[in-house]
């Protein structure tokens, strides 16, 4: 059942990306068109290193600020899998579990660290930085999927203790990023993840917005994608 949530949830998030080829969006660029997507296991340090790398420089490109919260661009290198929530520190609920790389200078969703070194913890949002989503199906974006909400009631939501505060399945880890040249890595510690070292996965690069005010619309939805690794988002690829 979960393999054909998945493939559905693909179909969909690629009929939105050829609905948002067509837009003309200021960030759809050679930085977002992925060449390649790779997860490998450094089982002798006990981490993976993920890279997703494209034809222009990774990470080059950041947004241009709103000025608020509401409507802030968002940029993102996003490698779905075929993990499970439980993997990475949420309860057991339905949708995509993502890796994310983002950035967003409106805002800093990541209070327990200083990305850029500076003793101030909550002005480095430009900064590429992961986090864990829940990826859910939402028709009222053109990327077709947002980030799962919950109600800041429901006491039955579990969530990381590094989770940002906010009412969404997100989990702000602190993974170290670098990017460089073509490329964008990430790496993340075994025990972070369940232990997990088998799962399928699939790269993708996209432009998401905050909503804090449309009651209609998704706190944090996916408006374009750019590029996708496979073109159908079938998370073919394993971990090396």
């Amino acid at each position: 059942m979960r393999k054909r949530n998945l493939s559905m949830m693909g179909l969909l998030l690629v009929s939105g990306l050829f609905t948002s080829c067509a837009q003309k969006s200021p960030y759809n660029n050679d930085d977002f068109q992925i060449q390649t997507v790779e997860v490998t296991n450094k089982a002798d340090l006990g981490i993976m290193i993920w890279e997703i790398s494209v034809n222009g420089q990774a990470g080059n490109t950041v947004p241009v600020p709103a000025g608020q919260l509401d409507g802030a661009p968002v940029l993102g290198y996003v490698f779905p899998t075929s993990l499970q929530p439980t993997d990475v520190g949420f309860g057991d609920t339905e949708g995509i579990v993502a890796l994310a790389l983002t950035s967003h200078p409106d805002f800093d969703d990541t209070p327990l660290w200083d990305e850029n070194n500076d003793s101030v913890f909550d002005n480095d949002g430009i900064i590429w930085h992961p986090h864990w989503v829940v990826l859910a199906k939402d028709d009222r974006v053109a990327g077709g999927l947002s980030v799962k909400q919950f109600k800041k009631a429901d006491k039955t939501v579990v969530l990381p203790p590094t989770n940002p505060g906010m009412p969404m399945y997100m989990d702000s880890p602190g993974y170290p990023v670098t990017a460089k040249n073509n490329s964008i890595k990430v790496v993340v510690p075994h025990y972070r993840m369940n232990n997990k070292t088998d799962f399928n996965y699939d790269g993708v690069a996209a432009f998401m917005k905050v909503n804090t005010s449309d009651d209609g619309l998704p706190m944090l939805g996916v408006y374009e994608v750019f590029s996708v690794a496979s073109g159908d988002l079938s998370l073919p690829y394993t971990v090396k």
